[in-house]
């Protein structure tokens, strides 16, 4: 019934998050990346990685949009569902901290509190480092992490339950329970999920997800340190300074040129 984090999760995972609005933050980056003068070649698309793509929700978003896209999970379950729904777009299997696929990107993205999965800071920065090495000369990196209060707060005794459908039928009851690790700084996920199939069985699985919250002098500090030229952090959807109750928090980093 207990699995590693992103792997039962994988089969329901699109039905339970069909709210989530990819569309919304991918213009949200664009804009910011068009603003900010990140432009082709001439004669050629915009590049992108996107990082810890899960089933490709966000990647699909870039793909529409125009970019030449590039997907990369840890997750080999998640990365099944991806290559299922997307088939025109490469995925590659990888850690976030050490991936190396020998090219290099006009855009990196990744999404959804992803790099709070890495607990310890340390990792975090490598993280970072495997990014810029993996963007050409004036190429953009944009990520959103919570912020130590956000995960506080989102994980302080909360619990979010409810009943989804699968593309194929199956109904998804879901209940998943947050709370905060004070002595380890951490929120703590534990999902149980129970699908009935169409057969009329049923299956069952809790995966337990772990985040730390990083404040935006903890990622600044990290960005210096792997090498990016320039960076702003800033809050979801008007770009304004975030303050010191800000749960989330997007940044936007440039390589040199």
């Amino acid at each position: 019934m207990q699995h590693s984090p992103f792997t039962a999760l994988a089969a329901v995972y699109d039905a339970i998050m069909a709210d989530v609005e990819y569309d919304h933050w991918a213009d949200f980056v664009l804009t910011y990346a068009r603003d900010g003068g990140l432009n082709a070649a001439p004669d050629t698309q915009l590049s992108a990685l996107d990082l810890a793509c899960g089933t490709g929700g966000f990647t699909r978003e870039l793909q529409a949009a125009g970019l030449s896209v590039t997907g990369l999970d840890g997750s080999s379950e998640m990365l099944r569902v991806a290559r299922q729904r997307l088939p025109s777009i490469p995925f590659e299997v990888g850690d976030l901290r050490s991936f190396e696929l020998g090219k290099q990107f006009d855009l990196i993205t990744c999404v959804f509190d992803s790099l709070n999965n890495l607990l310890d800071p340390a990792d975090l920065g490598a993280a970072f480092r495997q990014a810029q090495g993996h963007l050409r000369a004036g190429g953009l990196l944009a990520c959103d992490l919570n912020t130590r209060i956000g995960v506080r707060e989102l994980w302080e005794d909360n619990t979010i339950e409810g009943l989804a459908h699968t593309e194929d039928g199956r109904e998804v009851h879901y209940h998943w329970s947050h709370h905060h690790d004070v002595e380890a700084d951490v929120g703590v996920v534990q999902a149980f999920c129970r699908v009935l199939n169409s057969d009329g069985t049923t299956e069952e699985f809790i995966e337990t997800h772990r985040e730390r919250g990083y404040d935006p002098a903890d990622l600044e500090t990290l960005l210096g340190a792997a090498g990016f030229d320039r960076w702003e952090v800033v809050e979801y959807p008007d770009f304004a300074p975030p303050t010191p109750e800000t749960p989330r928090v997007w940044v936007f980093a440039w390589a040199g040129a």
